[in-house]
Parts: structure tokens; C-alpha cells; sequence
């Protein structure tokens, strides 16, 4: 007979599972031809669509505090933001380097954290600041002709940490599910509101052409919807440690499915992958010194 893993193992198993797909949402942003907002207005259609029905199917709460509602509103604007200028990124440079820019979000996180929850920032964090900046000079300097891209992958990694503070604050006061389509239906209304303004809503519905609609769906429902909805099932195993550590792996998923998808047009110097490896290390080893002190059971 086989052995069966037990619950921790198959979760950890999982969580890697969920940030491999995470890192091919560079690549399908790399394969879809539409501009960055329509390309989000309709991974956030599509998902929204699959979450509502999925909730329906769960009977999960959607249910939200009404004093949460403008942080929620906040945070549907900066995952509407966050995913355009990731995937404007993308268009204006390679994945590979929107990716190796995208592991600072976890950094500045960090530094949003005080300003949120009121405390002071540690001397540690100033030292992992001043390591982060000479990773992104070594970025800058390695990779010529793409400062614009990776000024726009830094913003949007700002945030990405924004968006994920606003929710560490709601989520012991409301369900992840609720937290989750509120604020993908406002990131819906802001950028439909947007493009009507900036593409025209009928250009923006026919947009996508030919293989554009497959590469679509498997981004709203294997690297959202699907993703978000197994992420939160194996947070019932895992501690939120071993889920930030996880995460932080996703650039480096992502880099490599990229060099194996589109070959030399994703090759860098050895000055970024210095860089890139760099910033990384910097986000690992600051995750492993604010380890939680208390035991957590996994």
C-alpha cells in the first residue's frame, strides 16, 4: 500500500502547486496581444464570475462589515492598478524583469506595516532597505534601455504590498471570500469605468483575438479563481509563515518557465541575475528573521 501524505505535507505540496500556476501569469501576460487594461477587465470578469458561482455552490459568506468598506474599496483600486501595471510591465520589457521586481512587494510590505499598524520600523528593515536599493541599481544598471519597466514593476510591486496590508487588516473581521469579491468587483467597476474612458467598453469586450480568449480563461480560472480558492483551503494547514515563504518563490517559478517558454527573448545579463538573485535573498532571509517567535502548529 501506498503511504499517504499527511495533511501538512499535501497542503505544503499544494501551496507549491498554487505558486507554480502563480508564475505563469507573466507568461500568459506575455502570450495575450491586448493592451494591459483590457486584458485585466476581462481576467477580473471571468473570475468574478466562477467565484460568484463557486460561492453560490459553497454557500460561502460574502458578507462584509459596512465600517470595512472603504478600506475594501481601497483595496479593490490597488489590485485593479497592481495587475495593469504588472502586465503594462510586461509589455514595455520581459517578464523576467517585472518578475525579479515583483519579489520586492514583500519588502515593501514590510515597511508599510509600521505606517498601518502604528509601530516603529526596525533596525533590521533599514538595513534590508538599503540592500533592496542596491539591488534595484544593479537591476538598473544590468539591464539597459528597460528603466521605465522596471520603475512600473517596482510601483506595482508597491502595490501589490499595499493591497496585501489593507487585507491583513480585514481579514480577522471578515470572510476571505467576501474580502475577495468585494474587491474584485470594484477593481471590475474602476477599470470598466476606465475603459470606457480610455479603450471604449465594445473595443474593450472584442479586444482579444483568436488564441487571446484561451490564454484569458486559463488566467481568470486556473491562476485566480482556482488559485485564490485552494490557497485559502490550505491556510487550515500551513502557518501564514510557510505561506509568505512559498510565495516568495513565484519569481523564481516564473523566470525559468518564461526562459523555457520564450528562450532568448527572456535571457539577461549576469549582472541581473546577480541583482535578481539578490533581491530575493533579501526577501527570504527578512522573512526567516520575522519568523513568528511563537510555536505555530502546522
Amino acid at each position: 500500500m501506498t503511504a499517504r501524505l499527511s495533511p501538512y505535507a499535501h497542503s505544503l505540496a499544494k501551496m507549491h502547486f498554487i505558486v507554480f500556476i502563480w508564475g505563469f501569469t507573466g507568461i500568459l501576460g506575455g502570450l495575450i496581444s491586448v493592451d494591459a487594461v483590457p486584458l485585466v477587465w476581462h481576467r477580473l470578469l471571468f473570475a468574478l464570475i466562477i467565484l460568484i458561482v463557486y460561492a453560490k455552490y459553497t454557500q460561502a459568506n460574502l458578507s462584509v462589515n459596512k465600517k470595512d468598506r472603504p478600506l475594501l474599496v481601497l483595496g479593490g483600486l490597488a489590485i485593479a492598478a497592481h495587475w495593469v501595471t504588472f502586465y503594462y510591465a510586461i509589455k514595455i520589457s520581459t517578464i523576467s524583469i517585472t518578475l525579479a521586481c515583483l519579489s520586492a512587494g514583500a519588502f515593501f510590505a514590510a515597511l508599510l506595516e509600521p505606517l498601518v499598524f502604528k509601530r516603529k520600523i526596525s533596525g533590521s528593515e533599514v538595513l534590508f532597505g538599503v540592500g533592496m536599493i542596491a539591488s534595484v541599481s544593479l537591476l538598473f544598471s544590468a539591464v539597459w534601455g528597460h528603466s521605465t519597466g522596471i520603475a512600473v514593476a517596482l510601483f506595482s510591486a508597491l502595490l501589490s504590498a499595499l493591497f496585501s496590508v489593507i487585507n491583513g487588516t480585514l481579514v480577522h473581521r471578515n470572510p476571505a471570500m467576501g474580502i475577495t469579491v468585494f474587491e474584485l468587483f470594484i477593481a471590475f467597476v474602476s477599470l470598466t469605468m476606465v475603459s470606457s474612458f480610455t479603450h471604449g467598453l465594445w473595443e474593450t469586450l472584442t479586444s482579444p483575438q483568436h488564441w487571446d480568449w484561451l490564454w484569458i480563461g486559463l488566467l481568470a480560472t486556473a491562476c485566480t479563481a482556482y488559485a485564490f480558492i485552494q490557497s485559502v483551503k490550505v491556510m487550515k494547514f500551513l502557518s501564514p509563515f510557510t505561506v509568505m515563504l512559498s510565495i516568495n518563490l513565484e519569481p523564481v517559478y516564473g523566470i525559468l518557465l518564461a526562459l523555457a517558454v520564450f528562450g532568448e527573448a527572456e535571457v539577461m545579463s549576469t549582472g541581473f541575475y546577480i541583482g535578481a538573485s539578490l533581491m530575493l535573498g533579501l526577501v527570504v532571509l527578512h522573512s526567516l528573521i520575522k519568523r513568528p517567535t511563537a510555536r505555530t502548529v502546522e
